[in-house]
């Protein structure tokens, strides 16, 4: 009996995420086609061997593929169990069209830290209310496959870290329930996205999309206590929805916000 294919696809309200798309298949082949935009992939199960611009190439675990926009490219299992895979469709935001013809050249990027990182970035895109983990990660993850494919490129001189770094800890405090995105943080102090990351997580050890979710999660402590239902101290505290805060609450604090807030028995 032949598998179903499971497919999984939807958009994404982060910058220059294009669709996010999950699937698994097992006898489909891609006939050759091409996208406007760049195809960020990695296979979590068996192989893809696939022709791009007339030359075959392949995807082992280890390897992050990155196709580009405009160019035909194909894809087909290698074995009969198929593959899975989770992939990331980027528009120029990231990744300019000058970048083509080196991607083309080497698309398959052995790199396990890149790997990691695109790992977590669909974890965060699969999350409603992880948006600034996702930009943050996204950004982390176009600098690196920039340098893969630019290496001989310098790097910019850096501002001064600690000044951004307090800069962005009192913009994510002043929008600590609406929240506030990467680029606009980055517009405001007139700072690399990257960088802004970076300066933040060397100051304070800790990432800004973290810090955001343990100041929330703190105040929601706050509510909790005071009596008021979860639902309403997710909407009140910037979660997303009820379940979007007993996650991150769980994580933080080990318990979910009904069993924190539980009255004390006499």
């Amino acid at each position: 009996m032949v598998a179903q294919p499971e497919v999984s696809a939807w958009r994404s309200r982060v910058p220059g995420v294009v669709e996010v798309f999950h699937a698994h298949f097992t006898e489909y082949a891609y006939p050759m086609h091409v996208h406007e935009a760049w195809t960020l992939l990695i296979v979590d199960d068996g192989a893809v061997r696939y022709d791009l611009d007339r030359h075959e190439h392949g995807t082992p675990h280890d390897t992050v593929s990155l196709l580009p926009p405009h160019v035909p490219h194909n894809g087909s299992p290698v074995t009969a169990r198929g593959f899975r895979k989770r992939v990331v469709y980027l528009d120029g935001t990231h990744l300019g069209e000058d970048l083509i013809g080196s991607a083309v050249d080497g698309p398959d990027l052995r790199d396990p830290v890149l790997r990691l990182r695109v790992g977590q970035l669909h974890t965060a895109l699969g999350h409603p209310g992880d948006e600034l983990e996702a930009e943050s990660r996204l950004t982390l993850i176009a600098e690196r496959l920039r340098t893969h494919l630019r290496p001989s490129t310098p790097a910019a001189t850096p501002r001064d870290s600690p000044a951004l770094a307090r800069t962005l800890r009192e913009l994510l405090d002043e929008h600590l329930t609406q929240g506030i995105g990467l680029d606009e943080a980055a517009r405001l102090v007139h700072a690399h996205p990257a960088h802004l990351v970076r300066a933040f997580s060397g100051a304070y050890g800790i990432a800004p999309h973290q810090y955001l979710m343990s100041r929330r999660v703190e105040r929601a402590r706050r509510l909790l206590l005071e009596g008021r239902p979860p639902g309403e101290v997710a909407s009140a505290t910037g979660f997303y929805d009820q379940s979007h805060l007993t996650r991150h609450f769980k994580k933080f604090v080990g318990v979910t916000p009904g069993r924190y807030a539980r009255p004390r028995q006499a």
